[in-house]
């Protein structure tokens, strides 16, 4: 990380804030889920939290994200409720979805957060059109695509990005590169001596790689790509290098699949985002040690808040099966 302390304080420290409360929220999920209190699918974003943060710090309060399989940190980074995405990943009738749709479709449309998707690359039409909306009604907002390497292979990232290119539309594609692609690693289904982001700049949109793990590198190449996009120039490409700390999901518990060892695991632990940027912000005297734990104590306040408040709500009833259900 850079040693150039230029970044407003109050921002440092709401960085370091919505980065250990998306921490804090997986963990607690992740608990949550072996006590059998979390229903469904669950797709942790442990390790890559540095990513959502730094994006959606850069972006005003009605911008628009799309969101992934693997969504908690964007709708949290983006300002969301945790005590609402607890309670809807709890299957409880006060969540985001009155408990019917569990971790892959919370949305918040006050706050721009159109939705998580369980559909891979299903964010892509979603955040072109929202871009394409603003643009004609000239509203001056800003739309972000987060997606995974994965998605890259999907056909329809190119169509969207030679529309948005043709349109010069307000939207920011932001790759999370976390290395996997469910069980299979990002080199063995992709051309890795290419970066990603060569295919948006065969379309002309500026493009930019960034250490996804650098909370600070991944905020100022989202703020150059939005500013570009609010000003009218057009559409902007991130690839942020990350890497995902956790298994695909709940059930990808151990390393059976042999698809990564148990070294480099390892390895990337040391690398992981909240810590480096705690000891950052320790080692630039930004904060001191009782002010940081100052803001995890906040921020444990505010999931043990989340857990009784999931914990209190009722489950929907059963007259609620066909309601809110949409063909």
């Amino acid at each position: 990380m850079s040693d150039v302390v230029d970044l407003d304080k109050a921002l440092l420290r709401q960085l370091y804030c919505r980065m250990r409360l998306i921490r804090r929220f997986e963990e607690t999920a992740e608990e949550l889920y072996k006590r059998g209190t979390v229903v469904g699918l669950l797709h942790l974003y442990i390790g890559e939290e540095a990513v959502a943060t730094g994006v959606c710090l850069a972006l005003n309060e009605d911008d628009y994200i799309t969101s992934t399989h693997r969504g908690h940190g964007h709708l949290i980074a983006k300002g969301g409720d945790v005590k609402r995405l607890l309670a809807e990943l709890c299957g409880r009738v006060t969540g985001y979805c009155r408990g019917k749709g569990g971790s892959m479709h919370a949305a918040d449309l006050r706050l721009g957060i159109l939705g998580a998707n369980g559909i891979v690359g299903g964010g892509f039409g979603i955040a072109t059109g929202a871009a394409l909306s603003a643009k004609k009604r000239n509203s001056g907002q800003v739309t972000v695509c987060f997606f995974g390497d994965g998605a890259a292979n999907q056909g329809i990232f190119m169509e969207v990005m030679n529309m948005a290119a043709l349109w010069q539309l307000p939207v920011v594609y932001v790759c999370e590169n976390n290395h996997f692609g469910e069980y299979t690693r990002f080199d063995e289904a992709t051309v890795a001596s290419q970066p990603i982001g060569a295919r948006a700049a065969a379309f002309g949109l500026p493009t930019v790689q960034v250490d996804g793990n650098d909370v600070i590198a991944v905020y100022k190449a989202a703020k150059e790509a939005v500013d570009r996009a609010r000003a009218g120039g057009g559409p902007g490409f991130i690839e942020a290098r990350t890497y995902r700390l956790r298994g695909h999901h709940m059930g990808d518990v151990g390393f059976g699949r042999r698809y990564r060892t148990k070294e480099e695991l390892a390895d990337r632990w040391r690398q992981e985002p909240v810590a480096r940027f705690r000891a950052w912000l320790l080692e630039n005297q930004v904060f001191s040690e009782s002010e940081l734990a100052e803001i995890e104590a906040t921020v444990e306040a505010e999931m043990q808040e989340a857990v009784d408040y999931a914990n209190g709500s009722p489950v929907p009833d059963l007259t609620e099966l066909t309601e809110h259900v949409y063909a």
